[in-house]
């Protein structure tokens, strides 16, 4: 028998917490089974409940898309925060040609 799951599993390269994602999905494949049989229940027809199961999981399956590809680009947006911003002609240091004023003596001549 598998060993149980702990409650706030985490997945390998992403912030603490559980997995909402698998959660939300997993409640929506629940829901996609339940719903038909409670319509079937309830005196709908087979046909009817078999349309409202195929329309469940048909946006079941667009939603898990978009929350993965959203999972993504959280994912890759918290990569370049990491990464240091080098300005605007990639260049790193001082450098002499960076404006501002300069101390000292650097008045026209008149």
């Amino acid at each position: 028998m598998p060993a149980p799951r702990p409650a706030a599993e985490t997945r390998p390269g992403t912030a603490s917490g559980p997995d909402a994602v698998t959660d939300v999905v997993r409640w929506a494949v629940f829901s996609c089974a339940l719903v038909p049989v409670i319509l079937v229940w309830c005196g709908g027809s087979l046909a009817g409940a078999g349309g409202t199961a195929l329309g469940l999981a048909a946006v079941t399956a667009a939603c898990r898309a978009l929350l993965r590809g959203s999972e993504r680009g959280a994912a890759r947006l918290r990569t370049a925060e990491g990464a240091p911003h080098r300005g605007r002609h990639q260049r790193s240091g001082s450098g002499a040609h960076r404006g501002g004023r300069r101390p000292g003596g650097h008045t026209p001549v008149g």
